[in-house]
């Protein structure tokens, strides 16, 4: 459990937009930054590596195929090179490391984090439970086992990507595992500006605040930024042009009681936020309101949470034939 204050560092910044190894070249001089400014904890957006896929928001599945080859090229497997960079990195400076990226497992993506202690030893990886609208066409989707806490030195730690942070059950099962550290992992928030507020940095950034407040826990909220770079790769016509914007930045760090611990960056403006979070206010916030404790009705409402992995493939190993039994012979032979 969380029994001492600790400092953390949340990412604010554009990847080396569908550039595999430039951007973990990238991830790595952040976690250097981070460690020699005194954090014990990096937290970077969602799909920081290789970059969020905003090809799939802008033109036709058929349309953007070229680019979905790209992305499965540049996205990041586990057992690779460049993997075991960052887990070298996470203990060359003595740091954890919660790494959002784009999951390749064989044939399939997955939007996953990955949390890495200050050895380098992997802690957990997750996939988002279910990707959201048109992300559906690149990335598949996990089961219960993704939505689990974790005892650490820090504190218990867990993390949810984007609009995960929109799922009250999702929530719900989350704070029921007593969560106090938690990465709420965004992309960036210029999508869409003027059609619709919900892919908008207020309320997103409400989400993260809120489920500060309403777990009674220490959010810290990562956010990529769109670079000019990104905008010249993706956007090919003024259409496009108009549908995404460079910046899109809102990182934010929140403590137990919704208060901002940080002061934000300027939208388009590369960075890391820091803080020290104090397992007091942890305390605090959950005399006041403990909605899996003292603050639940469970004779009312509760939720039913199945925390199983799902595996598409069970092998069942094959067992030796019992012998018929009209083969078995008599001990006695003279019957």
């Amino acid at each position: 459990m969380m029994n001492r204050a600790v400092t953390v560092a949340c990412v604010q910044a554009a990847p080396v937009f569908m550039d595999l190894n430039a951007t973990v070249d990238k991830t790595i001089a952040l976690i250097e930054e981070a460690a020699q400014r005194g954090a014990e904890l990096i937290a970077f957006p969602e799909t920081w590596v290789p970059g969020y896929p905003w090809f799939l928001w802008l033109d036709s599945p058929a349309a953007s195929m070229p680019w979905v080859y790209r992305y499965h090229q540049n996205s990041l497997a586990l057992d690779s090179d460049q993997a075991r960079r960052i887990a070298a990195a996470a203990a060359a400076n003595d740091i954890w490391v919660a790494l959002g990226f784009s999951e390749r497992d064989n044939g399939s993506l997955y939007i996953a984090q990955w949390i890495i202690d200050n050895h380098g030893a992997t802690v957990a990886t997750r996939r988002k439970l279910k990707a959201t609208h048109v992300e559906r066409t690149l990335f598949g989707e996990s089961d219960g086992s993704s939505l689990r806490t974790h005892q650490t030195p820090l504190g218990v730690i867990g993390a949810l990507c984007c609009w995960e942070h929109l799922q009250p059950l999702t929530r719900y099962a989350m704070y029921a595992q007593h969560e106090q550290i938690h990465i709420a992992a965004w992309p960036s928030f210029s999508l869409y500006q003027g059609a619709t507020a919900a892919l908008g940095p207020e309320v997103n950034t409400a989400a993260s605040r809120l489920y500060a407040a309403e777990g009674q826990c220490f959010v810290i909220a990562p956010c990529a930024i769109v670079s000019p770079e990104m905008i010249e790769q993706l956007c090919t016509d003024e259409t496009k042009r108009q549908l995404l914007k460079a910046g899109g930045g809102h990182a934010r760090i929140f403590g137990p009681d919704g208060s901002e611990l940080a002061t934000p960056l300027a939208e388009n403006e590369e960075g890391l936020l820091f803080a020290t979070l104090d397992p007091a206010a942890i305390t605090f916030a959950k005399a006041a309101a403990d909605p899996v404790g003292h603050y639940s009705r469970p004779d009312v409402t509760r939720l039913l949470f199945n925390p199983a992995a799902n595996k598409p493939v069970v092998t069942i190993e094959p067992q030796p034939a019992a012998e018929p039994e009209w083969l078995v012979l008599p001990e006695d032979p003279q019957q």
